[in-house]
């Protein structure tokens, strides 16, 4: 049996009766809301539309867990594994994502507004289309998918985003000091980038094929 317990009154939410693991768990649409879920090994788990805000993830192994449509605003998730997570329209807003491994994961449309990202890993992650205006200080985006997202106003410091396609995405007073950009595609569609003061940081008007004619 195992019991998913709130992290500050130690209230019962949750009670798998036959259940020795949470690992492939089907836990979609739980209401998890405060709960203490640290280091708990959740992977290949189905928590599509749960409601886990402000729930203690630390630590979790989230690796190939479905969390598409899940609320998870206010969460902590410092130091979680979501490796090749499921995260489509997943809302993360004010997020603990520090030092978090997302490598592969899919957070196309996702919110993440004012989450803290800092060295969290995000190599190859589809971030298309996703509202980023959060702090990824020193976090990895290279070879990651940010056509069309919004990062206005994002902390870039240090980031590593060699590799990465920003096609569309708005970079509107984004600081971009010491970022790595060798191989970048700009968000005018552009290729390698050798200085950030270089970057174009808004998109064209109208497409680049409507520029003539």
């Amino acid at each position: 049996m195992i019991e998913i317990r709130h992290k500050t009154t130690q209230d019962v939410l949750l009670r798998l009766d036959a259940a020795k693991s949470l690992r492939q768990q089907s836990l979609a649409s739980a209401r998890l809301r405060d709960a203490c879920l640290a280091n708990q090994d959740l992977r290949e788990a189905d928590l599509s539309n749960a409601d886990l805000r402000d729930c203690d993830l630390r630590g979790a192994d989230l690796t190939g867990a479905r969390l598409n449509h899940s609320v998870l605003s206010g969460a902590n998730l410092q130091g979680a594994r979501l490796d090749a997570a499921q995260l489509i329209n997943g809302l993360l807003i004010g997020c603990n994502l520090c030092g978090a491994s997302l490598v592969g994961a899919n957070l196309r449309y996702a919110k993440l507004a004012g989450a803290v990202l800092r060295k969290a890993d995000l190599t190859k992650a589809d971030l298309s289309m996703a509202d980023l205006r959060a702090n990824f200080e020193e976090a990895k985006l290279n070879g990651s998918d940010l056509r069309g997202a919004n990062l206005s106003g994002a902390n870039l410091v240090m980031v590593n985003l060699e590799g990465a396609n920003l096609t569309g995405a708005d970079l509107a007073n984004a600081r971009l000091l010491r970022a790595k950009m060798e191989g970048m595609i700009d968000p005018a569609g552009r290729g390698t980038v050798a200085k950030p003061s270089q970057v174009v940081k808004k998109p064209p008007a109208r497409p680049w094929w409507r520029l003539w004619g």
